[in-house]
């Protein structure tokens, strides 16, 4: 068993599972119906505080929650906004509480106004989860619904019914039903939370909820369950009791624990502080990681979801946040994965409503941009808990949520759908590797996605090992580019077509390092080819010449702008004008050789034979050398004639 020592007291909704009470001993009427979660008292009471001047800052913080939390989203936004002047107590997670109160209010000026200003306190991937979210609502892609309809489950309650779970062919989910009508959670007037089942039906509705039996009783919480097939075990959430009580800790708050229940087999407490409250447990059979949302002084708001390592259920590490791209200054809860996605509720002020459900693709030991699954499975109101599983050759999912229509606070619904809800985007990843040479990662390499129209859709530098990733909502057509200075620019247009095909798939883009392909000689810039040779008093182009002169072509290819001369020398052996006959000829077959690979006229701006103007040794007229020696002076350059000017 874990225990956790650090924490950071949460308060929470009702529907993200925090069942806190506290013991007697407050200091005024408005702190104790806070605290009892009776929002609508705790306002009452703060307001004749406000009106004698006795409130203080942190009583004003409770009341702007307490305003919040009753749907007043009006006087929650100016008291934030206040406490936000007085640079007190606003941390990024209440702050995170007074832009979801302007977004409800529709003042999404005063957001963009506000959020400026906090900007630098964010981590890097939350704005970029920012941008790209409200770029993905605010997109055609927003209007394409899928075609699916989404139905409220029979067996719903006029109390609150969430967090499902697949249980074979059964669905386990939490409800406030209440089982005995003496025993109630004064904060919501409902019972306490218990786990029920029902049978899911071919129609995807789920009758006949009971009790569920195959964990241990008690009088008090037991909810938000997960059922593993491979350990045979049932995960869930119950109260801290000792003999059968409620266990507080030195503060007089109780808090929730995860327990395992193995199917006909003992029950285990896995991670249990009486300071926090764990909830939402999600076990991964593929990576034997427990998931699970709490509070730790360290999050990055207000609940984040971290994980634990563990031996078929059994815990091996200290909890692991997920970080930033994942948790955010809001709320996060109810992880699921299905089919390498990562599925989770969020409020934060970026959303549709209070709760929202987002994807994000798990890439190895990251994650891509969490994405808004849109308008039909979100609702303005709080959507949560979701999970889906493969069922015919469509897909069955259920989810949580307090949207009107319902039967009571939240309620359960269910949807079948031929392929994964949500909005469709696109996703580039992969490396930039040097084209010569493909081991060799180019780091700080620009990648841009441009629309059909040439406009700039996403941006991005490669890392220190190449590796770059931009996502966007969905295009039929777009266009890539790469580049870095003194690099040749990669640049690629894309259909639909090709567009589906490299859907999920590396896209490693080869650019050329421009000081790789030239070197010096002769006091020159020139394109760095291996040593060919002209057979003696010939002209024509052998393989080994043109194989060597492809790299020209190549060349001219990754830099358009170059200018090019093209210089043949030969040995001194043959009469002067033959040989600048022969080494003008042996230019000539270079130039046409190039031109008719796709070298523009326009590059090459001379082609000139030297004859035995400039030999490079002792091997004049009438000097006897060896053959390799005379072959020194048989030479061609391709000299890049605007080099000192190319990349000014």
């Amino acid at each position: 068993m874990v225990q956790v020592k650090k924490i950071f007291p949460s308060i929470l909704a009702f529907f993200l599972g925090i069942m806190v009470c506290y013991a007697q001993g407050k200091n005024s009427s408005g702190d104790d119906y806070f605290f009892q979660y009776e929002y609508q008292k705790a306002v009452t009471a703060y307001e004749a505080d406000l009106a004698k001047g006795t409130l203080t800052l942190a009583q004003y913080l409770n009341l702007a929650d307490s305003y919040y939390k009753t749907n007043n989203f009006e006087k929650a936004s100016e008291a934030y906004m206040e406490l936000y002047k007085k640079d007190t107590l606003l941390g990024n997670h209440h702050f995170n509480k007074m832009l979801q109160s302007f977004a409800k209010t529709s003042n999404s000026e005063r957001t963009d106004a506000f959020l400026a200003t906090k900007s630098s306190n964010f981590e890097k991937e939350f704005l970029e989860n920012l941008e790209f979210n409200n770029q993905l609502l605010s997109s055609n892609s927003a209007d394409a619904e899928m075609d699916f309809q989404i139905f409220n489950l029979n067996g719903n309650s006029p109390q609150s019914d969430f967090s499902p779970a697949f249980y074979g062919s059964r669905l386990l989910f939490s409800s406030g039903r209440s089982l005995d009508k003496k025993r109630r959670y004064v904060p919501t007037g409902e019972g306490y939370l218990n786990i029920y089942e029902g049978n899911v039906q071919p129609t995807g509705q789920v009758s006949s909820p009971t009790p569920f039996t195959g964990i241990p009783t008690s009088d008090y919480h037991k909810a938000t369950p997960f059922y593993s097939d491979r350990l045979q075990s049932i995960f869930y959430v119950l109260s801290n009791t000792q003999n059968g009580e409620l266990s507080f800790d030195e503060n007089g708050k109780n808090a929730l624990a995860i327990g395992m229940q193995i199917k006909n087999g003992p029950f285990q407490l896995l991670l249990r502080d009486l300071s926090t409250s764990f909830y939402y447990p999600f076990y991964d059979e593929k990576s034997e990681k427990l998931y699970f949302s709490a509070n730790f002084e360290e999050g990055y708001g207000g609940t984040d979801i971290y994980y634990v390592h563990t031996n078929r259920g059994q815990i091996m590490s200290a909890p692991i946040n997920l970080g930033p791209r994942i948790n955010s200054p809001g709320n996060e809860i109810a992880p699921y994965v299905f089919e390498n996605s990562f599925y989770f509720s969020s409020d934060v002020f970026y959303g549709l409503g209070g709760m929202d459900i987002y994807k994000s693709n798990i890439e190895g030991s990251s994650f891509s941009i969490p994405i808004n699954l849109g308008s039909g499975i979100n609702s303005s109101k709080d959507d949560f808990g979701f999970i889906m599983r493969n069922d015919g050759e469509g897909l069955l999912g259920y989810f949580s949520s307090n949207r009107p229509g319902g039967k009571g606070n939240d309620d359960l619904y269910g949807f079948k759908v031929d392929q994964k809800p949500g909005l469709r985007t696109l996703t580039f990843k992969g490396k930039v590797t040097k084209k010569n040479d493909p081991s060799e990662f180019v780091e700080k390499a620009v990648i841009r996605l441009l629309d059909a129209e040439g406009n700039l859709l996403a941006e991005t530098y490669s890392n220190d090992d190449g590796t770059y990733r931009l996502e966007i909502p969905w295009e039929k057509e777009l266009v890539l580019e790469s580049g870095k200075d003194r690099f040749s620019v990669f640049r690629q247009q894309y259909g639909e077509e090709e567009l589906e095909a490299m859907e999920g798939s590396n896209h490693d883009i080869p650019i050329s390092a421009y000081d790789d392909l030239v070197e010096e000689k002769e006091e020159q810039t020139v394109v760095k080819l291996k040593d060919f040779h002209f057979d003696r008093g010939q002209t024509q182009l052998k393989e080994e010449i043109t194989a060597e002169l492809d790299k020209v072509v190549d060349f001219v290819k990754d830099f358009p702008f170059v200018q090019l001369r093209i210089e043949t020398y030969t040995d001194s052996r043959g009469g002067n004008s033959t040989n600048f006959r022969l080494t003008q000829g042996r230019s000539d077959a270079i130039k046409r050789y190039l031109t008719q690979k796709g070298v523009p006229n326009s590059a090459i701006l001379y082609s000139i034979g030297y004859g035995e103007d400039k030999i490079l040794n002792n091997c004049t007229n009438g000097v006897f050398c060896l053959e390799v020696l005379h072959k020194q002076n048989q030479r061609s350059l391709i000299v890049v004639l605007n080099d000192n000017v190319l990349f000014n």
